[in-house]
């Protein structure tokens, strides 16, 4: 795949571009989460909720997570790492599936708030809106320092 490797600089910013909306989204929709099973403990109308969560993943998040793998991964190719990859680089993947597993995770819930019954006590909310910086702050680790 030697030809990646001339558009290396334009694969690595969309990458960039394409994680960051999609890291916004991850931030932010579980934020959402806390609002819209706050509002249906407290009987206040929550009708705005089911549409911002909605058009955050359809418009932003979902296109953002598949740009973000496939430029990732055509990174991958570009760079030459591929068929020999090194330790760092696996454990990004790893951390980026977890990463992917939480967004469907999030997809689920909002369809569970669909029904009008919190699955889980907005405090819940609150603590999982931590997994995606963590885990954003390791990548970066991994991919700038390569520690092994």
């Amino acid at each position: 795949m030697e030809f990646l490797a001339d558009y290396y600089r334009w694969l690595l910013a969309f990458h960039i571009i394409s994680v960051m909306f999609w890291m916004a989204g991850m931030y932010y929709l579980p934020r959402l989460f806390v609002y819209h099973v706050e509002a249906l403990e407290n009987g206040i109308p929550h009708e705005m909720f089911p549409v911002m969560e909605a058009k955050l993943l359809r418009i932003i998040m979902e296109p953002a997570m598949a740009a973000s793998w496939v430029f990732g991964l055509s990174l991958i190719f570009a760079a030459g790492h591929w068929p020999i990859i090194e330790f760092w680089l696996i454990a990004k993947l790893v951390l980026v599936v977890i990463l992917s597993g939480y967004h469907g995770f999030l997809s689920a819930t909002r369809k569970t708030l669909l029904s009008g019954a919190p699955p889980r006590a907005s405090r819940f909310y609150r603590m999982v809106n931590e997994i995606p910086p963590v885990l954003t702050i390791v990548i970066v680790i991994l991919v700038v320092v390569q520690p092994f």
